[in-house]
């Protein structure tokens, strides 16, 4: 999946937990991510952040980079 693609659906996210409190909103991200995302997703989203994170909100950018705390590196076969 490109990165442009991550940073939108992650985008969509954060939009939907926008109306709450920040430290809510990015909380409410992260959550959805390690819940629904697969782990590849997630790794190409950290790394799309390690890059500079071109397209992501605030939002989903706090989530991710909290999330970087959280994931262990894909396992690669």
């Amino acid at each position: 999946m490109t990165p442009e693609r991550l940073a939108y659906m992650a985008n969509q996210i954060a939009t939907f937990f926008r109306s709450r409190p920040e430290a809510e909103a990015v909380a409410g991200t992260e959550d959805h991510l390690l819940k629904f995302w697969d782990p590849r997703m997630r790794a190409e989203l950290l790394a799309h952040v390690a890059a500079g994170g071109a397209g992501l909100n605030p939002i989903a950018r706090q989530a991710a980079e909290r999330l970087a705390g959280c994931v262990a590196p894909p396992v690669r076969r």
